[in-house]
C-alpha cells in the first residue's frame, strides 16, 4: 500500500537526524557536528611516523583517502591513484568503488605499509564484520543483500544524533522505502554535493545526482559513508514503530513521529530552539567542508 507524502518542498530529514522546515521559500538548515580531517596515534615528533592510522566511523572514502597520505607522507591524491592496484575484494555490486568498505578502526602503520596494505586491510575487515552470519541473515530477513545493508548502515551513520537512535532511523528508512516514498535525506545530496555540513537549499534539492533523495526513490547507487559496527546492526535489526518522519530538537532530544502534523510542531520547536544563542550549536559547524567524496 502506498501512502501519500507531503510535498518534497515542505518537509525534509536531515543529516544527523535533524529536520528543516521550507516555508514560502525560505529554508532553515540544520547543523551538524564537525568530523577531524585526520587522527593519528603514536608518534613522538613531527617527523616521525605515527604508529597507528584511526579511521572514525562516518567518513567517507576522499577523508580516508587523504588521511592515508597524511600518515605515510605522500603527496595529496597518492591513495586515490593507488585503488587500481590495490585489488580490493569488494562486492560485485560496488563496481569497484570501495566506499562503505574501508571499515572504521585502528590500523597499524609499518614500515613498508603502502596505500595499498591499508586500503586492502580496511576491506577485508570489513568483509570479516559484514559477511557474518547474523549480518547476511539480518539482510535476507529484510529482503535485501549485504550491500544494500550496508548503504543503509551509512546514511544511518549519517542521520543518527547517538547510537541509541540508530535503530529508529533504521526503521524510518524502511517505512519510507515500503510506503513509496522518497528518503529525502540530506545527507545523501551533501555526499552528491561533496560537503558535509553546509546549509541545504531549496536548490540543492533539484540537482540531477543519482543521490538526490527527493527526487530519485529508493537507496542511493552506493554508500555515502563509512559506517561501523552499531550502524550496521541498525541496518539488519531496525526498530520497531511506524515512524517516517525525525527531527533533533535539540541536543539530547531526537523526536519520532509518524504523524506529519506532530512532525511540523517539533521542527516548529527546532527551528525556535535554532533562534536562540547556543555555543553548543556553533562550536558544531566547521569553517571549512570535508574531505572529496569517493
Amino acid at each position: 500500500m502506498q501512502m501519500n507524502t507531503p510535498p518534497r518542498s515542505t518537509i525534509r530529514l536531515t543529516r544527523r537526524g535533524q529536520a528543516a522546515l521550507i516555508a514560502t521559500g525560505a529554508v532553515v538548515a540544520a547543523t551538524a557536528v564537525a568530523v577531524p580531517l585526520l587522527s593519528v596515534e603514536g608518534g613522538g615528533g613531527a617527523a616521525e611516523r605515527p604508529a597507528s592510522l584511526v579511521i572514525p566511523e562516518g567518513w567517507r572514502s576522499g577523508q580516508v583517502y587523504a588521511a592515508v597520505d597524511k600518515a605515510l607522507a605522500l603527496p595529496a591524491g597518492s591513495t586515490r591513484k593507488s585503488l587500481h592496484k590495490a585489488e580490493l575484494m569488494l562486492p560485485a555490486d560496488a563496481e569497484g568503488n570501495p566506499e562503505g568498505y574501508l571499515f572504521p578502526a585502528t590500523y597499524p602503520l609499518k614500515e613498508k605499509s603502502t596505500p595499498e596494505s591499508l586500503l586492502t586491510s580496511m576491506v577485508e575487515t570489513a568483509n570479516k564484520k559484514f559477511n557474518g552470519g547474523q549480518v547476511t541473515a539480518g539482510a535476507q530477513r529484510n529482503a535485501m543483500n549485504v550491500y544494500q545493508a550496508v548503504t543503509i548502515a551509512s546514511i544511518i551513520q549519517a542521520e543518527a544524533a547517538t547510537e541509541q537512535d540508530m535503530g529508529r532511523v533504521s526503521r524510518v528508512v524502511f517505512n519510507r522505502l515500503e510506503r513509496g516514498m522518497p528518503l529525502q535525506m540530506d545527507s545523501t545530496i551533501n555526499y552528491a554535493l561533496n560537503r558535509s555540513t553546509l546549509d541545504t537549499r531549496v536548490d540543492d534539492t533539484k540537482i540531477d545526482s543519482p543521490y538526490n533523495s527527493y527526487r530519485r526513490m529508493g537507496l542511493p547507487p552506493t554508500p555515502i559513508a563509512n559506517p561501523g559496527e552499531a550502524a550496521m546492526r541498525a541496518a539488519v535489526n531496525p526498530a520497531s514503530g511506524a515512524w517516517l518522519y525525525f527531527v533533533t530538537v535539540k541536543p539530547g532530544d531526537t523526536r519520532f513521529t509518524a504523524d506529519y502534523q506532530e512532525h511540523l510542531r517539533n521542527v516548529a520547536e527546532f527551528n525556535q530552539n535554532r533562534k536562540k544563542p547556543s555555543p553548543s550549536v556553533e562550536a558544531g559547524v566547521p569553517s571549512s567542508p570535508s574531505q572529496a567524496a569517493g
